[in-house]
């Protein structure tokens, strides 16, 4: 159903995570699912497994997690994908320490954004102007010492996939 400016509905889906076992399957849904481009604006408190969340998804699609590290210090840190997948790479970026939208034309933010791949970014809402319309929010809460609650949100029908695999999950409920 449209928003009430004729916009799509943003469809929102929580999943449980139990432990960090259980962030695999999670993310084997994503690898599957998510567009060759795809912007994921990661958010959530300090600890709350933003990083964690990233390796898990970059296990699941071919890249080896002991390399996906908090990029805080170097910002961005650019993963190639294995040959032939069609995203091509994961750009994974900590925005924890930019001030502002300003900083991010000293990181090349344009051409890491428009090239092909998957753009996971941790701490996005300290850009929120500058990020793309069509994009997954990914919210993570602390629930527990090892549980957590992530909660998708977005308007792109490009996820339209990933939002249909997420609600056939066990631990998954509408938001």
């Amino acid at each position: 159903m449209p928003g009430s400016d004729g916009s799509p509905a943003a469809r929102r889906e929580i999943v449980r995570i139990a432990n960090e076992a259980a962030l695999g399957p999670l993310a084997r849904v994503l690898a599957s699912t998510l567009p060759p481009h795809a912007f994921l604006a990661l958010d959530g408190d300090l600890g709350a497994g933003k990083t964690t969340f990233v390796k898990a998804l970059a296990a699941a699609a071919g890249i080896d997690p002991a390399e996906v590290v908090s990029p805080t210090f170097g910002l961005v840190h650019v993963h190639p994908l294995p040959e032939g997948h069609p995203a091509c790479r994961l750009v994974h970026a900590d925005l924890y320490r930019l001030a502002g939208c300003d900083d991010l034309f000293e990181l090349g933010w344009e051409e890491l954004t428009a090239a092909p791949g998957w753009v996971a970014a941790e701490w996005s809402t300290r850009i929120k102007p500058a990020l793309p319309a069509d994009r997954l929010d990914i919210f993570l809460e602390v629930e527990s010492e090892t549980a957590r609650r992530a909660s998708f949100t977005s308007q792109a029908s490009a996820f339209g996939p990933l939002f249909e695999a997420l609600a056939r999950l066990d631990n998954a409920s509408p938001g």
